[in-house]
């Protein structure tokens, strides 16, 4: 034809056209069964079970009443997390690739971006416990493994913390990253609705990230042989120790401020009360580890090299800072334990968040018990440590029951994901006549 008159083609359906509820309802349907069913409701929250496992199993090594059997139970849960891990990797991984445009759907979602933080935590357990086990069972090439994986996890948690809080507030029109496409993460989070009342204390995930980071940076320097590579794991650390602790103040000063106005958060998000925990808990102990590295490695490697040496001030700075954080913590576990006995709450992934943010805490305790030493902190860090593990069966025992009857596979997301896929399925592509 010489005329180049419009013709439509469905791209899946010919000249045959289906409303857009009909290709949503479809679309939902077909990923109700099997693998699939699993597999796109898998969100990044599932890694908050692998952050309770691993602190779980260094609260298990680290226990101050310990025992050749306690040793062996922690190498256990160590193995689980690291299968856990490995496999909540590979599911995600396929989650993002089988299904077109769900990473960005994800991105886009006010809330599940957020969690996207328990990935660098998880695989900070699993740094730190390499240090603990297999370093002195293998030697340098494992202290060497965990130097290498502690680098990945320092730039995840440092991309983290942040680029999403920045982009809670970011003004559409400003977006620098949006003319290049990358991730999609300028676009979507500046559609977020961050409503006071709405906070959560979720908003810490990924601003955790880096104290935790910072934390295992103290842990990984202990067994470095190069003492080079030791005094810049501790100077990268400080950094990301002053990334995430200001900022995580800011946020929890935001925090007590909703709870003020709005009251405690609704039932099914109460756990979240928990979180602030997290980085009171972590950055103490991170405080207090890269003072005592820095006191060993800053001599060696002539550091700041005065007259009083500075690794002993950092040192008893870092104690001191330490001792602070955690008296502050007690005050939000105070608040927490008291939020939480006002009603009941269902059980959901937000359970987890019991498990790393108490564990955490509880590390902190007995770091200050090893310190002074001190036989009430001995006691004391003994007794959290009991009621993490606890904790943390019953948690377990729990997903597993909710996950046998597909009720932990929960994709806030998805909603949105299924209207965009209607949508481009339903799309006509215009072609000219005769081209058909």
């Amino acid at each position: 034809m010489s005329s180049q008159t419009i013709g439509h083609r469905c791209s899946d359906h010919g000249d045959e056209e289906q409303s857009h509820d009909d290709l949503e309802m479809m679309i939902h349907n077909e990923n109700q069964k099997g693998l699939r069913y699993v597999i796109i409701n898998f969100t990044p929250s599932w890694f908050s079970a692998t952050m309770g496992t691993g602190i779980v199993s260094i609260l298990l090594h680290n226990l101050p009443y310990n025992g050749i059997w306690l040793y062996w139970i922690s190498v256990v849960v160590f193995a689980f997390n690291v299968f856990l891990f490995v496999l909540f990797s590979l599911i995600s991984l396929a989650r993002y690739t089988l299904f077109r445009g769900l990473w960005t759907a994800m991105l886009n979602h006010p809330t599940q971006s957020l969690f996207l933080g328990t990935y660098p935590m998880g695989l900070a357990t699993i740094i730190n416990m390499i240090c603990f086990v297999c370093v002195p069972a293998w030697g340098n090439w494992a202290a060497t493994l965990a130097w290498t994986l502690w680098w990945i996890d320092a730039v995840i948690s440092l991309a983290n913390n942040m680029y999403l809080p920045f982009a809670m507030y970011e003004p559409p029109a400003r977006s620098v990253l949006r003319s290049l496409d990358i991730l999609t993460l300028s676009g979507s989070m500046s559609r977020h609705s961050n409503e006071l009342s709405g906070m959560t204390a979720a908003w810490l995930l990924p601003v955790v990230s880096t104290i935790v980071a910072a934390a295992s940076g103290g842990i990984v320097a202990s067994v470095l042989e190069n003492e080079q590579h030791a005094l810049w794991t501790i100077i990268v650390s400080y950094v990301l120790w002053g990334t995430g602790v200001p900022l995580a103040m800011m946020v929890m000063v935001m925090y007590f401020h909703r709870l003020t106005i709005h009251k405690i958060p609704p039932k099914e998000v109460i756990v979240s009360v928990f979180l602030p925990l997290g980085p009171l808990g972590q950055g103490s102990f991170g405080i207090m580890q890269l003072g005592k590295e820095a006191m060993r490695v800053f001599p060696k490697t002539d550091s700041l090299s005065t007259e009083v040496s500075a690794g002993s001030i950092l040192y008893v700075m870092g104690f001191i800072i330490g001792l602070i954080m955690w008296g502050f913590g007690l005050v939000w576990l105070f608040f927490a334990l008291a939020s939480i006995t006002r009603s009941k709450f269902p059980f959901n992934m937000g359970w987890w968040g019991f498990t790393f943010p108490l564990g955490v805490f509880t590390v902190a305790t007995t770091t200050i018990a090893k310190e002074l030493p001190s036989l009430f902190f001995k006691v004391l860090g003994t007794i959290f440590s009991v009621v993490v593990v606890l904790l943390w069966i019953v948690v377990s025992v729990g997903t597993l029951a909710q996950t046998w009857r597909r009720k932990m596979f929960v994709a806030p997301c998805l909603k949105e994901w299924e209207k965009g896929e209607a949508q481009r399925r339903g799309k006509c592509t215009r072609v000219p006549e005769g081209a058909l």
